[in-house]
């Protein structure tokens, strides 16, 4: 991959991730408008996706930053998936050299199935469209924490 012209803040391209240990979910959004679209869930074995899946979306973006959701507790403390999303927002950055951040992913899923639920009803909640909307509202939770009132 080349290296890119830093963009300003408010102007980059965003690749968001709902991560999982069997799916990671992964969305496409513009700090421009605040947007984010789903784009294809890949596979993972205990947190560990076929990294070549990524690559091809990584490389069709070209993003500027990647956002991981960070499972918390309630609470706000870590579980041990928190531990295990940190890792992998680690080797994103390490395989493709784009700066990683991590957001807040409470209430996330839910939030998702109600979403999926409202365009399609039952048939509309299948996991990976989960994941999806999942990484959706990630990036949109993170373009509201970064640019909201």
């Amino acid at each position: 991959m080349t290296k890119k012209t830093l963009k300003p803040k408010g102007q980059r391209t965003v690749m968001g991730f709902d991560f999982g240990t069997k799916s990671i979910g992964i969305a496409i959004g513009q700090e421009l408008t605040g947007s984010a679209s789903s784009l294809k869930a890949v596979s993972a074995r205990d947190g560990i996706p076929n990294w070549d899946d990524i690559a091809v979306q990584v490389n069709e973006w070209q993003p500027d930053l990647m956002v991981v959701g960070l499972p918390l507790n309630m609470d706000g403390t870590p579980q041990d998936v928190t531990f295990k999303a940190k890792k992998f927002a680690n080797r994103l950055h390490n395989h493709y050299a784009i700066a990683v951040e991590t957001q807040d992913e409470r209430l996330t899923t839910a939030d998702a199935k109600a979403r999926l639920f409202e365009q399609g009803g039952y048939k509309n909640l299948g996991k990976r469209k989960v994941d999806n909307m999942s990484a959706v509202i990630i990036l949109e939770s993170f373009f509201e924490s970064s640019y909201g009132d």
